[in-house]
């Protein structure tokens, strides 16, 4: 499964991975929907950073196709709502 994380580039994530982030994805949909901004920061961080921690980095120089793109750190809680909704980035 191949990830983009927007203005910092694309990582290869194993499917053990994927379980994780989905726990993260589902928890930041929560509180968006509830407007808690400090804790959708908190989390959206989390996400970012256990994907560049434990992903492979895809070489800028090879093309390939996200199958999932994950925002920005500094997405707005309003740009989330439009996000971070049903399922979120990730599906169940």
């Amino acid at each position: 499964m191949i990830v983009r994380i927007m203005g910092e580039g694309q990582f290869q994530v194993s499917s053990r991975l994927l379980d994780e982030l989905n726990v993260i994805d589902n928890r930041i949909v929560d509180y968006v929907a509830k407007e808690n901004e400090s804790d959708f920061k908190k989390e959206l961080g989390k996400l970012i950073a256990m994907i560049k921690e434990n992903g492979k980095p895809v070489d800028d120089a090879e093309i390939v196709e996200s199958d999932i793109i994950v925002p920005p750190a500094d997405l707005t809680l309003e740009e989330a709502a439009g996000i971070f909704k049903g399922e979120g980035l990730i599906e169940d």
